[in-house]
C-alpha cells in the first residue's frame, strides 16, 4: 500500500500526472489523489526518495486523528482528563501505529472524516455557529471522500449518524432552522468529494470505467471472508484488548460510567461500524481502522470508571481483569531483555545501543507498572502503558534490523543506472510488484497487458519477468529471440526462498533478450 501511494506521488512530480494519476505510467484511478498530492508535496520538500519525509504526512494525520478524538471526547464528557485518556488510547492502538508505517490512504480518509464528524456533532448539538459547523463539516467530509472514496463515509460517518439518531434522536433539529445549513453541508461535501471523479470520467472514460468495474467486482469476489470474520475486532486495539473487550459489556458498565448517554452512543457507534463492515464480503484487518475510533472512546469510559473507583467501590472480581491487564504489560517490560536477546542474539551486534536503551527503558517501565499496581494507582499505570508504547516505537522497533535476513535479498535500485550505461532499455513482462517499481526508481514499461503483448523494436533489451509469467514469457520470445537469465531480484528482507513468509510477488527474474 505504501509503495503504491509513493509511486503515484513520484510520478506526479517526475511525469506531471497530478490529475490523471498513474502507477508505473498506467492509469491509477482506484483511489482519489488527495493523499498522493500531500505525499508529493512532502516529496518536493524533503526529496522524493526520502522515505521518512514521505511517511511524515501519515504520522501527522495520526496525530490529527488523536487530537480530534480529544476534541470530540471533550464535547461528549466535558472532562479534559477523560478526553486525554480517549485520545491516548486511540493514538496507541495497534493498527493506528502500524498504519503510519504503511502510509496508506486510510489514515487520511478517517482523519479527515473524524474532523468532519466533530463539526457535524457540534452542528447537531448546538444552536450556535450553525453555518460554521455545517461548512467545516462539509469541507472535511469532502476531503475524506477525496482520500479514499466512500469508505470512511460508510464505515465511520454512517454508523455515527445511526448511533446519534438512536441516542440523541436529532432533537430540536427542525426548530432551529438548520435545514439550509444542512443542504449547504451536503452540497459542499459532494462538490469537494466528487469533482475529481467527474473530471477523470470525462478526460479518460475508458480507463475510468474499466477500473470502476473491476473495483466494484472486488467488493464481492476479492478477499471474501465470512460475516463473523471481524468478531475479534477489539484485538486490533493492541495493548488495550482487555479494556476494550470489557468496555463492550454494556449491561455491566451502563450504570457505572459517569455519562450514560454518551457511553451508549460510543457503544452503538462501535457496534454499527462493525456490523456495516461485516456486511461487505471483502474483508481485511486493515479495514477495521475506523472501528478503532469509537472503540477508543468506548474503552475510555471503562478506564475512566476503573481509575475513579478502583480503590473505593470495585470488588475483587472486577479488579482481576485490571490486575491481569497491567500485570501482563509489566511482565512484558521486565522480560523484554531476555526474550529479545534470545531471539536476536546472532544479529544483535550492530544494534547493541538500541538493545541496551530499549531493555533499560522497558525494564524500568515494567517495574514501575508493578509498583503502581500494588499501590492501586491506576492512572499512573495507564500513563506508564503509553510510555511503554512510546519506548517500543522509538527504541525497540529498530531492533527488527537484527532479525535474521534473507541471504538471497537483492535490491533492484541499481539496475536503472547500470543499464543506462549500456544504452539498453528495461521492460517488465506481466504485473510487477509496486515495491519493485518503487525500488527501481521510475516506471518500467510493460510488455504484457490484458489486451495484447508489445514486442520492443530494439535488438537487445532487458526484461523483468514475474515468476508466474515465466512460461508465457519463454513461449512468446523463444521463436525469434534468445534470452539469458542475468539475476534474480528478491525484496523479501527476512524470509528466504522456499520458507514460510517468503512472497514470490516480491521477486522478479531479469533476462537479457536479443534478436536471433
Amino acid at each position: 500500500m505504501e509503495a503504491r501511494n509513493f509511486i503515484t506521488a513520484r510520478e506526479m512530480i517526475t511525469e506531471g500526472h497530478w490529475l490523471l494519476t498513474t502507477m508505473n505510467d498506467l492509469p491509477r484511478y482506484q483511489k482519489p489523489p488527495l493523499p498522493s498530492w500531500i505525499t508529493a508535496i512532502f516529496g518536493l520538500l524533503f526529496g522524493i526518495d526520502n522515505v521518512i519525509g514521505l511517511r511524515l504526512p501519515a504520522m501527522l494525520m495520526a496525530i490529527l486523528l488523536a487530537y480530534m478524538g480529544y476534541r470530540l471526547s471533550f464535547k461528549l464528557v466535558y472532562d479534559k482528563v477523560h478526553s486525554l485518556i480517549n485520545a491516548l488510547i486511540l493514538l496507541s492502538s495497534f493498527y493506528i501505529i502500524a498504519i503510519t508505517n504503511e502510509a496508506p490512504w486510510d489514515i487520511y480518509a478517517h482523519g479527515f472524516m473524524l474532523c468532519g464528524i466533530y463539526f457535524l456533532y457540534g452542528f447537531f448539538r448546538s444552536n450556535d455557529h450553525k453555518w460554521k459547523n455545517s461548512l467545516l463539516a462539509g469541507l472535511f467530509i469532502g476531503l475524506s471522500f477525496m482520500s479514499k472514496g466512500p469508505v470512511s463515509l460508510y464505515a465511520l460517518l454512517l454508523p455515527f449518524l445511526l448511533a446519534y439518531g438512536f441516542v440523541f434522536k436529532y432533537k430540536g433539529f427542525g426548530q432551529h432552522r438548520k435545514q439550509l445549513p444542512l443542504v449547504a453541508l451536503i452540497l459542499l461535501a459532494t462538490a469537494i468529494g466528487l469533482w475529481w471523479f467527474v473530471y477523470v470520467r470525462l478526460a479518460d472514460p475508458d480507463a475510468f470505467l474499466a477500473i470502476t468495474e473491476k473495483e466494484t467486482a472486488n467488493w464481492s469476489s476479492y478477499n471474501v471472508r465470512p460475516f463473523y470474520y471481524y468478531s475479534s475486532f477489539f484485538v486490533q486495539s493492541g495493548i488495550w484488548t482487555v479494556p476494550a473487550l470489557l468496555s463492550l459489556l454494556y449491561p455491566y458498565l451502563k450504570n457505572k460510567v459517569s455519562h450514560n448517554k454518551e457511553y451508549l452512543f460510543s457503544f452503538l457507534w462501535t457496534i454499527f461500524s462493525v456490523i456495516l463492515l461485516s456486511i461487505i464480503p471483502e474483508k481485511k484487518s486493515r479495514y477495521l481502522v475506523p472501528v478503532l475510533i469509537p472503540l477508543a472512546i468506548n474503552t475510555g469510559f471503562y478506564l475512566e470508571y476503573v481509575i475513579r473507583e478502583f480503590k473505593s467501590s470495585m470488588n475483587l472480581k472486577e479488579k482481576i481483569p485490571v490486575y491481569f491487564h497491567f500485570g501482563l504489560l509489566g511482565l512484558v517490560g521486565i522480560s523484554f531483555p531476555l526474550v529479545a536477546y534470545f531471539i536476536l542474539k546472532d544479529g544483535i551486534g550492530p544494534f547493541w545501543g538500541y538493545y541496551i536503551a530499549s531493555s533499560l527503558g522497558l525494564t524500568i517501565i515494567g517495574t514501575l507498572l508493578f509498583l503502581k499496581l500494588k499501590k492501586q494507582q491506576i492512572f499512573g499505570c495507564f500513563l506508564l502503558s503509553i510510555a511503554m508504547i512510546a519506548a517500543i516505537k522509538i527504541l525497540a522497533l529498530p531492533l527488527l534490523g537484527a532479525v535474521e535476513k534473507n541471504s538471497e535479498f537483492k535490491s533492484i535500485s541499481n539496475l536503472k543506472s547500470s543499464v543506462a550505461k549500456k544504452g539498453l532499455e528495461v521492460y517488465s513482462f506481466g504485473e510487477i510488484a509496486p515495491e519493485l517499481i518503487w525500488d527501481y526508481g521510475s516506471y518500467i514499461p510493460t510488455l504484457k497487458n490484458k489486451e495484447d503483448i508489445n514486442i520492443p523494436e530494439e535488438k537487445m533489451f532487458y526484461v523483468l519477468v514475474f515468476p508466474v509469467e515465466e512460461n508465457e514469457f519463454k513461449r512468446i520470445f523463444e521463436p525469434k529471440y534468445t534470452y539469458n537469465l542475468k539475476t534474480v531480484y528478491d525484496l523479501n528482507h527476512h524470509a528466504k526462498p522456499g520458507t514460510k513468509g517468503h512472497k514470490n510477488r516480491l521477486t522478479s527474474n531479469l533476462y537479457i533478450v536479443q534478436k536471433r
